[in-house]
Formats: C-alpha cells, structure tokens, sequence
C-alpha cells in the first residue's frame, strides 16, 4: 500500500493566515499594553514631578486621540505599503518613544513623547490593523477572527498591567518602561520575520476560496483617498448611528475605566497592584466575551448584540460606585460583568459596517467609526480628570457613562440591517 500510494491523503498543513493571527494578536496584545501604561504612572508622576491629575490625563487624553485618528490613514498606508512594513514601522517608532521616556523633566515632553509620539506608534496598530488583516486572510471565520484580533487589543490593555503595576511599585516606573520596550524589541523581530501581508505572498487562497489571487494594488492617495471615502459615508444614517455608539463605547471603556479605574481604587484605599488585577482580570474575560461577540455576530442580527451590549455595560458602570464603596467581591463582580462586556461591540459594529459599506472600503469605513470611539475615550479620559479634580471622587463620571451607554443600546437598534440583507440573512451573519 505504502509503494502503490493506494490509500494515502494529501497532507493537511495548517493554513499560514492562522499564523498571521497569532502575531497580530500579539503584536495588538502588546502596544495596547504598552498605550495603557499612563495609567499606572499617575499615581508616581504627581509624587515625583509634582504634576496634577488633570495634567497626566490631558496628555492620556492626546494620545487616546491620536490612536484613533490614526486609524482611517493606516488602512490606507496598509494598502500602499503593505501591513508587514507598517507594523515593523510602528512598532520602532513606539520603541523609540519609551527608550526617551525616562530621561523627561517636564509635562510638555510627557505630551510630546506619549501623547504624540507613542499616540501615532500605537495607532497605526490600532483596531483597523485586526479588521484589515481579517479581510486580507479571510472569508470565512470572519467574524470569529475580528473578534479574536479584537479581543486582543483590549486584553492587552488590561493583562500586563499588573506585571508593570508591581515593577513600578517595587523598582520605580523607569523599569516597567525598560520591561515595555525589550519586548517591543523582540516583537519586532518576530514580525519582520514571519509576518506576511496578504495570502498571495505564501502561495496561497483566501481562507474559505480556492483560487489564489494577487491583491489590488492600492489606487489613490494615502491622504485624500480615507478623507474621501469619509466624504462619502456622512450622507449614510448608519454611519452616524455606527459613530454615535462607538464614541460611547470609547467613553466608558479606555477613556474612563482603563484610564481612571486605578486612581479611583486608590481615592478608596485599594492598592495600585491590586487595581491593575481587576484590569487584568477584566481583561481575561474580555478575551472570552469579545471572542464569542465574534461567533455570535455570524449568527445573529448585530443591532440586537449592541442593544444587549452597551444597555449591560450601563447597568454595570451605575453599580461602579457601589462596588468601589462595598466589600471587595462586588468589584470583583464588577470586574468580570464589565469585562465579558468590555469591548464586545466592535464584532457587530465591524459586521455592519462591512454590509453597508461593503468590504473594500470596510477597513477606512471602520478607521473613520474608531475615531468616533476615541473622541468619546479622549473625552472621558481628559473630563474624568477634571471632575475628579473639581470634585474629589469619580462618581459622577461613572453613573454619567452608565446613562450615556442606555442611550447607545437605545441609538443600536435603529441602525440599518445593511444593504442586500434580509431578516434571514441577518440571523445567519
């Protein structure tokens, strides 16, 4: 049998674009991390340089803007230039930014190394980095691995916090940013390496076709082109539907709890590593929950997924202050309701902005919808500051963003299914 061949099957390899994944998840684990760090540094910024809270999260609150006005452009750079080349740009550019960081004095060169600099680095690997390489690599799973890729940024934010919390606490915050930047540095490697822009590069389909077919090439201007394509989506109602709730959604996840949640532990006595593990702690269930928005958004009408979604979220941020005042197990409740909810919008609101606008613009469609998120983030970032400085407690900021996300899941429901979609076709994704 073995001589004749009778009997034997081709050999499965496993498909490279899962490859691809794995360091897009890390790559997007690991500057969502790093953007995140401002955060721990709070605390340590105002005893060593003197710097008030409203200060540190002004600079919180450029770069949060940054990351997400980056984003229509990227797609675009990504599409010229190829998602490889740009990863290993960005990824040298953050790297940079944080080998600096140490050697500041003032609030100005804080902005200008975090808030612009790591701003832009972290940016052009922000959301549209995972929605891109998922339409490059994929027709089917589509969903499951935009949910995935999502699902890493946010974990990211979240996961090292508690590492970079007890080296800041133990050796200073010099050494959290000296830990950052040696893995950036191996991270790069293993991108200019093994990552790859499109499956035509290895030989191979679009996972769930057959024919091998060589990309596009880019057609237009990096600059005009994602300025157009907006143009062009300001007359659709869906888009300011699509934007409305992402703004929200920025508004009371990075910008207000992964911004402010530790300093409002430590308002209450709660120590900084024991904060960044509810983060952390948030995050693992955010992998979980933004994972499975992804599955259920190829299932299920998305407009219906956001409605649960953010109305949950509401709910959850309107009990915060509660929890923060309670026994120590209702922030743990907290920890794991809001984060199986963290960042569960972006599968659905990626689906429906895909149906609307269709998949070749979906990338810049969804990079104009970030800003929106990040608006709101930035907002949220800079205002909580302010109120907590004015008032002495992050109260207020938390039932207001539980009120404005009741709204969002109010605005979700009156998105359009997308065009050529049916009640059928909605159910199936």
């Amino acid at each position: 049998m073995g001589e004749s061949g009778v009997g034997l099957r081709p050999r499965r390899t496993i498909y490279y674009g899962w490859f691809v994944v794995f360091i897009t998840f890390v790559t997007l684990l690991v500057a969502a991390g790093v953007r995140s760090m401002p955060s721990i540094f709070m605390l340590p910024f105002e005893k060593e340089f003197g710097w008030n809270r409203s200060g540190i999260s002004g600079v919180i609150s450029l770069g949060i803007l940054l990351y997400g006005l980056v984003g229509p452009f990227s797609a675009a750079v990504m599409a010229k230039f190829g998602v490889r080349r740009v990863m290993v740009v960005s990824l040298a550019i953050l790297a940079a930014s944080l080998v600096l960081t140490p050697y500041m004095k003032e609030l100005w060169q804080f902005q200008l190394l975090w808030g612009l600099v790591a701003g832009l680095g972290t940016g052009m690997m922000a959301n549209v980095l995972g929605v891109t390489v998922t339409n490059y690599w994929f027709v089917k799973r589509r969903g499951l691995v935009v949910g995935l890729l999502t699902a890493s940024a946010a974990t990211g934010q979240l996961l090292f916090l508690p590492l970079l919390a007890k080296i800041t606490v133990e050796a200073g915050w010099r050494y959290a940013i000296y830990t950052a930047v040696l893995v950036i540095v191996i991270l790069l490697v293993v991108v200019a390496i093994w990552m790859r822009s499109h499956p035509y590069e290895v030989g191979a389909a679009v996972y769930g076709t057959d024919a091998v077919v060589k990309p596009e090439p880019f057609k237009g201007n990096i600059f005009v082109t994602p300025l157009s394509t907006l143009r062009s989506a300001l007359g659709s109602k869906s888009f300011w539907l699509l934007a409305g709730t992402f703004f929200f959604c920025g508004f009371s996840t990075n910008g207000l709890i992964g911004t402010h949640l530790i300093p409002a532990c430590g308002d209450h006595g709660i120590p900084e590593v024991m904060a960044a593990g509810l983060l952390a702690f948030m995050g693992l269930f955010d992998l979980v929950g933004t994972t499975l928005s992804g599955w259920l958004s190829d299932r299920f009408d998305s407009r219906w997924l956001l409605f649960w979604y953010y109305g949950l979220r509401g709910l959850s941020l309107l009990f915060l202050p509660y929890a923060l005042d309670a026994a120590p197990l209702a922030l743990m409740v907290f920890s794991v309701f809001y984060g199986l909810d963290w960042i569960a919008t972006v599968p659905p609101t990626v689906k429906l902005a895909s149906k609307e606008f269709g998949k070749e613009k979906a990338g810049m469609i969804f990079g104009w919808i970030v800003v929106a998120h990040q608006i709101g983030a930035s907002t949220a970032a800079y205002g909580a500051g302010l109120l907590r400085q004015w008032m002495g407690t992050y109260s207020l900021a938390f039932i207001g963003a539980g009120f404005v996300c009741l709204f969002a899941a109010v605005m979700a429901v009156r998105i359009a299914r997308g065009r050529g979609s049916s009640p059928s076709a909605s159910l199936q994704g």
